[in-house]
């Protein structure tokens, strides 16, 4: 577990993975539909957009999928936790669950399977499509 903090109280910890950079990381089992982690986020307009676009915040902007419409809709979130560097999977073993609070729109990471001590924590990016074609995912 190199990197690992070694305090079990911290359910996760980065890493760095091979041909993708940092990854989350368990640092206890979990089990599915457990809460890996719960974040605050900002969201931005499309103008925001556009800014961030140009910068290496990109990368790490969320996308909210949508089914209906929610108040006051953002054109995307800047999720201030680990959250923010789980790596992409298109077999993944979390997803991000969306709750909107009086406090802004929170995100949080759900286990969508069991997930084992020093097991990689991945998620679906959601907006896949909009990266450039020069980015390449590693599963």
């Amino acid at each position: 577990m190199t990197g690992a903090i070694g305090d079990r109280r911290n359910p996760i910890y980065v890493s760095n993975v091979p041909q993708k950079g940092r990854g989350v990381f368990a640092n206890i089992p979990f089990k599915i539909g457990d809460l890996i982690e719960r974040a605050p986020t900002w969201g931005f307009n499309r103008s925001d957009e556009k800014l961030l676009e140009r910068t290496g915040l990109f990368k790490y902007y969320f996308v909210r999928p949508t089914t209906k419409p929610i108040r006051n809709q953002r054109s995307g979130y800047v999720v201030f936790g680990l959250a923010s560097i789980v790596n992409h999977s298109s077999n993944p073993n979390s997803q991000i669950v969306w709750i909107d609070e009086d406090t802004g729109a929170w995100a949080s990471i759900v286990a969508l399977k069991d997930i084992q001590v020093g097991e990689e924590i991945t998620h679906r990016y959601a907006n896949i499509n909009d990266y450039p074609s020069t980015i390449t995912f590693v599963e």
